[in-house]
């Protein structure tokens, strides 16, 4: 049973994307089957990113402001 790239947490997805890469700096590879491994790496890093801009997004920070607690989403500095 062959779990979707779709279903795989972003611990899953790095370690995948990891496998690959060292597949490409340590395997002796035909052109077809680098540029395959090349482009699935691609896919998994896009997933990867994709995935912390939604965890990025639920973040939110509590702050204490004259003893109330109110909760500001957070902001990600670019």
């Amino acid at each position: 049973m062959s779990t979707k790239k779709e279903d795989l947490n972003f611990e899953e997805l790095m370690e995948k994307l990891e496998t690959i890469t060292n597949k490409l700096e340590k395997e002796q590879l035909s052109l077809d089957d680098s540029v395959k491994l090349f482009e699935e790496g691609i896919e998994l890093s896009n997933k990867c990113n994709s995935k912390l801009e939604e965890a990025e997004k639920k973040i939110s920070i509590l702050i204490n402001d004259n003893n109330e607690i109110k909760e500001e989403n957070f902001i990600a500095e670019e």
